[in-house]
């Protein structure tokens, strides 16, 4: 459940910086060529609030487990050590290569999660344990850091996610949508100052978009983004209880 990645691209390319003066224009308020979709709430804090340095995402290794319909849930940060060759083997399942398109040697992988290791924290590979068992992938990104803001009217502080879920056995019964939810919640009950957790599955992924809106995301609008048509999903804090 993540976006489509360019072939000419190198992997981890939704991390990348954005340009100087496309993150000045963020930070003072100017929604990088993207119409908008909804109004801001009020109260909701000025951009360029948080100083981009330290932790940007909260101390993701620091989340508890929570207790979900499925079993117990818990996010643990990649380490490519112990943790790559499962990850990579994910990828080279064909129904995850698919959107992915991190297929190939351990190496491409590597590459992809090692970009978001030696970074500046604002994109944090996670594999999901369930019940003590790694079973699926996430990524948790400062969506208004992201390359992903020049084609949406980002808020401060929104969070994006990615998920692919690497069992077979656990595809198809809702064990996604339970996970995307539970995630979501970590995400807004962690980072207090995050009003909207995010995610932009590629539209053609009916199964990824129907998990999102089973998980308590509510579809927001169609977006061109450079590599695919997606689907710009949202998690707002003010309808968590009501979704």
């Amino acid at each position: 459940m993540s976006p489509t990645r360019p072939p000419a691209d190198p992997p981890g390319d939704d991390t990348l910086d954005l340009r100087l003066d496309e993150l000045v224009t963020l930070l003072e308020g100017g929604h990088l060529d993207a119409e908008p979709l909804d109004a801001e709430p009020l109260g909701a804090e000025p951009l360029g609030a948080e100083p981009l340095d330290g932790d940007l995402l909260d101390s993701v290794a620091s989340w508890n487990p929570v207790h979900t319909a499925a079993g117990v849930f818990q996010l643990v940060p990649v380490r490519l050590d112990r943790d790559l060759g499962l990850v990579a083997r994910w990828m080279n399942d064909p129904a995850v290569a698919a959107f992915w398109e991190l297929a190939g040697p351990e190496t491409v992988t590597a590459e992809h999660i090692r970009t978001q290791l030696d970074g500046d924290g604002r994109s944090v590979p996670c594999l999901g344990v369930l019940d003590a068992t790694p079973m699926s992938y996430f990524e948790v990104y400062r969506a208004d850091l992201d390359p992903l803001a020049r084609h949406y009217p980002a808020r401060p502080h929104d969070t994006g996610i990615h998920l692919l879920i690497g069992g077979v056995t656990d595809r198809g019964r809702g064990v996604g949508s339970t996970l995307l939810r539970a995630v979501a919640d970590l995400v807004l009950d962690h980072r207090p100052r995050c009003t909207r957790v995010v995610a932009e599955p590629d539209i053609r992924n009916t199964p990824s978009v129907s998990a999102f809106l089973s998980g308590g995301f509510r579809f927001a609008a169609e977006v061109d983004l450079p590599d695919k048509r997606a689907a710009l999903m949202m998690r707002d804090r003010a309808l968590r209880h009501a979704l």
